[in-house]
């Protein structure tokens, strides 16, 4: 059956040369980088694994697309900026993607539609999401070629809007909006993900906060019994159920952020005041010195290390409170070790903002949850991608809404022959000597 061509037209002159446009230019695609997203998901291993850990309830003689072909094609369409289902409906025709799940780019059948996708974020059982998120701590356990030293995890949640009668969903008076707010935890210093746990929108008790530690550290030490691990995070965490279970875990340290109380600031008194008035006679702008401390709430069973963080403005003072069970200079321990925490806010950015994680808009919570780990998996291939840039480029440090730009946003004609498949790229490619990098280390020729 043939297909109608819609007719060429004409544009203004350039250099009074007549300019037609028409759309027969043959088998296009705008993201050609997502074949160098193929061969890293082949080297991580994801999509496999994911797929072992669902079990598949379709009929068997009418299966079209297995389930590692949709969720590669799900995680390579998020990566490229397709955070919608909806998006496989044209996606599913376009020959890199069809390249990249393992289908010919002409010959080959289309990819799974939307409605097909939808079924499968709706598939998951509860224990099959409790077994696809222990793959992804496996992931992060398997990224590292040794056993780590030592490890440090910074937990976090963020504002997760939604739209809808999604379940889980509450009203948040901080926010002023019904939302989530998903707990995300990433090592400090790689910012590797570890773990996206879907949640109501509502501060989290410190019960729940150590069952997602003991969960998490708990899948980690299957792979590194040994290892020390540093749980960093800000008051939300700073709990008593979370501090307790960590002092009674081997290896183990923790420093979070603590909400200031009537009991604290006379502990801390004599030394802001001290700096208050040293700044005032000096004269400078801003001064900041630190106390180291012992404290414990009625509710505690022990006194813990405190540190003050004090700074004196014109506009009066400021002072910040960390707990911890390290022992270290108190300007240390706050400035160089908790402030670093910091980085998390970089990370839940790439997360959240840059591949759309906040996505959330299914009414079941178990398919919300297998979104986010989903947008988890594009996660790994992009840091993957980056980890592998030569580090003499700039986009070995690019943000993934860079990186997504310059290395998969590239045009590219796809021509099928009967014993070989031709890609063409733009001449004018600026990033080609980095895709070639990343060609010759992910991309070795072969089946």
């Amino acid at each position: 059956m043939s297909e109608d061509t819609p007719l060429p037209f004409d544009l203004p002159s350039v250099c009074r040369k007549k300019l037609s446009v028409g759309f027969d230019g043959g088998q296009l695609s705008s993201d050609a980088g997502v074949l160098l997203l193929r061969d890293v998901e082949r080297k991580l291993g994801l999509a496999q694994r994911l797929a072992a850990a669902m079990r598949d309830r379709r009929d068997p003689d009418r299966i079209e697309h297995r389930l590692d072909e949709m969720l590669r094609l799900r995680m390579f369409a998020i990566a490229s900026g397709y955070e919608d289902g909806d998006d496989c409906d044209w996606l599913r025709h376009d020959p890199v993607f069809k390249m990249a799940v393992g289908r010919l780019p002409e010959s080959g059948e289309p990819l799974c539609s939307q409605p097909t996708m939808s079924r499968l974020e709706n598939a998951p059982s509860k224990t099959e999401i409790a077994r696809l998120m222990g793959v992804m701590v496996d992931q992060f356990c398997r990224s590292y070629r040794r056993a780590p030293a030592s490890i440090t995890l910074d937990i976090d949640d963020t504002l997760d809007v939604a739209h809808g009668h999604q379940q889980l969903a509450l009203f948040n008076a901080h926010y002023d909006e019904r939302c989530f707010l998903p707990i995300h935890i990433y090592e400090g210093t790689s910012g590797k993900p570890v773990a996206m746990i879907l949640r109501e929108g509502k501060t989290p008790s410190g019960e729940e906060v150590r069952t997602v530690l003991k969960h998490v550290i708990n899948r980690i030490r299957r792979h590194w019994p040994k290892i020390d691990i540093l749980v960093r995070g800000d008051s939300h965490y700073g709990r008593d159920e979370a501090m307790e279970w960590c002092e009674q875990t081997p290896g183990i340290d923790y420093v979070f952020g603590f909400a200031g109380n009537d009991a604290l600031k006379p502990l801390t008194q004599q030394a802001a005041d001290a700096l208050a008035t040293k700044r005032a006679l000096s004269g400078n702008d801003r001064l900041r010195s630190f106390k180291a401390f012992r404290y414990g709430a009625k509710s505690w069973d022990k006194e813990r290390c405190f540190v003050a963080r004090i700074e004196a403005t014109p506009k009066g003072l400021d002072v910040r409170y960390v707990v911890t069970s390290l022992k270290a200079d108190a300007k240390h321990l706050y400035e160089t070790i908790y402030c670093a925490r910091g980085n998390a806010e970089n990370f839940i950015k790439w997360h959240k903002s840059q591949l759309a994680s906040d996505r959330t808009s299914c009414r079941d919570p178990k398919a919300n949850q297998f979104r986010l780990i989903l947008h988890t998996a594009a996660y790994w291939l992009l840091l993957a991608m980056r980890n592998a840039v030569p580090k003499r480029s700039p986009l070995s440090f690019a943000e993934f809404a860079t990186l997504r730009l310059r290395l998969i946003k590239i045009a590219a004609r796809v021509v099928e022959g009967a014993a070989r498949i031709r890609i063409f790229l733009p001449t004018a490619c600026p990033e080609r000597d980095v895709f070639r990098a990343l060609v010759g280390r992910f991309c070795a020729a072969g089946p």
